[in-house]
């Protein structure tokens, strides 16, 4: 098929198309009730953006220190796997304590939790064999990561999902 043949057909196919659309029910209930929400609880959403910056304060925090945990080579090497690890479980137990009242987006998230919780079980063995291997250090940083980015998404308000 010729370019021009191609446009035509289009033309001819979006001519088809129904020009106006109608949502399935009315809309402008829940747009007032978000724009009544905003303008009776101004201070709201700075407590939140406060909360949200601070967490991922935290969470950079974390990350930072992991990542030159990681980097640095020195003679306690052999427990920074333990170190990362306890680290970690902090931060996990907080972010789960957090969220304890927050419902879920998914059903499935802890089976998920409990996969990484298996990948990190299985990195933490062969360090044990290999203490100074950098790349399954960084292979459990990385695991971690994934959990506690889970954790994080899971529990994001709806607003905030695509």
């Amino acid at each position: 098929m010729k370019n021009t043949e191609f446009e035509k057909a289009l033309a001819v196919q979006l001519e088809q198309l129904p020009r106006e659309q109608q949502p399935e029910r009315d809309l402008w209930p829940g747009i007032e009730h978000a724009l009544n929400r905003q303008s009776h609880a101004p201070l709201e959403p700075t407590k939140r953006n406060g909360q949200y910056w601070g967490m991922a304060a935290a969470v950079a925090m974390v990350g930072m220190l992991s990542w030159f945990g990681v980097q640095q080579i020195g003679p306690d090497q052999d427990d920074l796997a333990a170190r990362l690890s306890a680290q970690h479980q902090a931060q996990k137990q907080a972010l789960l304590a957090k969220f304890t009242d927050q419902p879920a987006l998914t059903e499935n998230w802890q089976q998920q939790l409990k996969e990484l919780d298996d990948a990190a079980m299985a990195i933490r063995k062969a360090l044990e064999n290999d203490p100074d291997n950098m790349a399954m250090l960084q292979m459990l940083q990385q695991v971690y990561q994934q959990q506690i980015d889970l954790i994080e998404k899971v529990h994001a308000p709806k607003w905030q999902q695509i």
